[in-house]
């Protein structure tokens, strides 16, 4: 019933659906929309990764965040939580934060309205079952919002949030040091690093480039002073 609830009042118009799409391009976003566009606390850097949790690469994220004493948020695939949940109760475990990604890693504006609210449902109550915890915070595969995403989000209770900087960590030319010169390129205070902890939907074994970057990462934003977390700490700005 809810499923069918959601699915009816996302509006099936092809110009609302396709609509906030838009936010995809990061300099709209950051100028109109600073919440969605992951800035909060200027003091903070909100460190997130998406596409997970995958058995051949995530635990070596958390191997290195333990090192570091540090706290990340994990953006989920459904699809990826289903085949192995325990990762998903030892990202809880470890103290990080598991939000939504969505079920598959399907452009949502190729989903439709009713795929859209019934994959976002399916993936929020999983989460919830798995972690014992509802999801606070959904970003959409390949950042691309749709009003079909939008009504969904509101009535799971999810706040979108994109990124402000990220390392092109899914691309097969990838090396630890552009990652990390491509993050620092484009971080200041208060913004939302996205990196990959899975290759899943990208060049194979692409996550190993992320995974070089993240000690320097960190070490250069201890010495510039800002306190890396999960998004839930980040104090986002208002929407």
């Amino acid at each position: 019933m809810r499923i069918a609830a959601l699915a009816g009042a996302a509006v099936a118009l092809p110009v609302v659906h396709a609509a906030p799409a838009v936010t995809a391009l990061p300099a709209l976003r950051r100028r109109l929309l600073p919440g969605l566009h992951g800035l909060g606390s200027p003091d903070r850097v909100a460190l997130t990764f998406d596409d997970g949790p995958d058995p051949e690469s995530t635990p070596h994220f958390l191997d290195v965040l333990a090192a570091h004493h540090v706290r990340a948020t994990f953006f989920v695939l459904g699809v990826m939580l289903r085949r192995r949940p325990d990762l998903g109760r030892r990202l809880v475990a470890a103290g990080h934060e598991v939000a939504l990604h969505g079920w598959a890693h399907d452009n949502l504006l190729l989903r439709g309205p009713a795929g859209t609210v019934r994959d976002l449902t399916r993936a929020y109550d999983l989460v919830g079952d798995v972690t014992g915890r509802p999801p606070a915070f959904l970003r959409p595969p390949y950042g691309v919002l749709t009003g079909a995403a939008l009504v969904a989000a509101r009535r799971l209770r999810l706040r979108p949030v994109l990124w402000s900087c990220w390392g092109r960590d899914w691309t097969a030319s990838a090396t630890g040091d552009t990652v990390r010169r491509r993050v620092l390129a484009g971080l200041r205070g208060g913004g939302t690093v996205l990196l990959h902890d899975s290759s899943c939907v990208a060049a194979p074994g692409a996550w190993r480039s992320g995974l070089a970057a993240l000690p320097g990462l960190l070490a250069e934003c201890r010495r510039r002073g800002w306190h890396v977390g999960p998004l839930g700490a980040h104090r986002l700005v208002a929407r």
